[in-house]
């Protein structure tokens, strides 16, 4: 194989294909990047055998071939030089040159056979969707993933995916964020399928590229193709939590407040909260809030007054602030509603409008406070 290629066009495929590429493996062939030339195309791989991602720069082939090259000593030379054109060449022991105007540099290759396999989507059905749909429903909701990974389920976000209309639903068993879209119409694949974190998050730089994204849908595996670059991951195969049973409906007091103010709020008080806990009070009356904290440990509280409307009985509850204000951060109107019942029950945060052909909830468990 041999390919000349910009130092630029390389450093970027580089940088994308890392994200792919395990910080430790037991497998050493993972520390690789799989150069391929065949056809005119030169084409980069990575892979953690959950996800792979690939990327074909613009390149020029002199001749065919594969090689397996370490990916860190290959982005740090390519990180250390200026702009230039650089040349890749493997010979049949798998021996890597790099040529340039600066120097030649030669490492060890591996066997592209030695590289795992192209992932293959059997039986794939078509989702196409606008990519700013894509990208919207990705960002409402991916915050409220979980990390854990005894709940692999939660790990990933649910898409459900009907004719006229697609869902996504992530929660982490603390908070729940779901966001419909009826500015859809599906030709291809109907059903649900949970979607890993890290494909979701490797999904959206690309997602500004062009209009439409098509994702292929298979037994296993999914696909993204865009122009430059395509990435699969396997689909999580668990059985996803019923969702809709928690979302309560006899949720009678309505709070209205301005989103900034409420945010704000609880981001100032919550630096004088338990590290911990993280939790601050939500105190209401008719027309006015009190968000507090006490921490006994630090000896230290504090206590902000906001005006919102509330009309009802007095009610105190108890959250962790970090994932309120994730909620109240990840909601684009002006004022939020926020639909409550007790103070242990859980607590509804929407949007005082909803949007042109969406449908935006979120749902908050409170903690216990010291009163109850």
């Amino acid at each position: 194989m041999k390919v000349s290629i910009s130092r630029n066009s390389l450093q970027t495929a580089l940088q994308n294909l890392v994200k792919a590429t395990p910080a430790r493996s037991t497998i050493p062939i993972l520390s690789s990047v799989l150069f391929t030339a065949k056809e005119g195309v030169l084409e980069m791989r990575t892979t953690d055998l959950e996800i792979t991602l690939v990327t074909r720069p613009e390149a020029s082939i002199e001749s065919e071939g594969g090689v397996a090259v370490p990916h860190r000593t290959i982005m740090e030379i390519t990180n250390a030089l200026p702009e230039t054109d650089i040349t890749i060449e493997a010979d049949e022991e798998n021996r890597v040159a790099i040529r340039t105007s600066f120097g030649n540099y030669d490492i060890s290759g591996a066997p592209s056979e030695d590289f795992p396999a192209m992932p293959e989507v059997d039986n794939k059905k078509e989702i196409k969707v606008a990519s700013s749909t894509l990208k919207h429903l990705i960002e409402k909701t991916s915050f409220a993933l979980s990390a854990d990974d005894l709940k692999p389920a939660l790990m990933g976000a649910l898409f459900e995916v009907l004719k006229n209309q697609i869902t996504t639903v992530a929660t982490d068993g603390h908070r729940l964020s779901v966001c419909s879209r009826s500015d859809f119409s599906s030709k291809g694949y109907e059903g649900s399928v949970i979607v890993p974190k890290k494909f979701l998050h490797l999904l959206l730089p690309y997602l500004n590229e062009q209009e439409e994204a098509v994702l292929w849908v298979g037994d296993n595996h999914l696909t993204i193709s865009f122009k430059q670059a395509t990435i699969f991951s396997r689909v999580i195969d668990e059985r996803y939590p019923d969702y809709k049973t928690v979302l309560p409906k006899d949720n009678n007091k309505v709070l209205t407040t301005e989103r900034e103010d409420l945010l704000a709020s609880v981001r100032r008080v919550s630096i004088f909260s338990n590290r911990a806990t993280r939790q601050v009070e939500l105190k209401l009356s008719n027309g006015e809030a009190v968000v507090t904290t006490e921490d006994p440990e630090s000896a230290s509280s504090a206590k902000e007054k906001i005006e919102v409307e509330y009309e009802g009985e007095d009610l105190t509850l108890g959250f962790n602030a970090n994932y309120l204000a994730d909620i109240l951060s990840h909601i684009s109107t002006d004022k939020v509603v926020i639909r409550l019942n007790t103070p242990i029950s859980a607590t509804l945060v929407e949007p005082d409008k909803q949007g042109e052909n969406e449908e935006n909830t979120m749902l908050l468990m409170p903690m216990r406070t010291g009163s109850e």
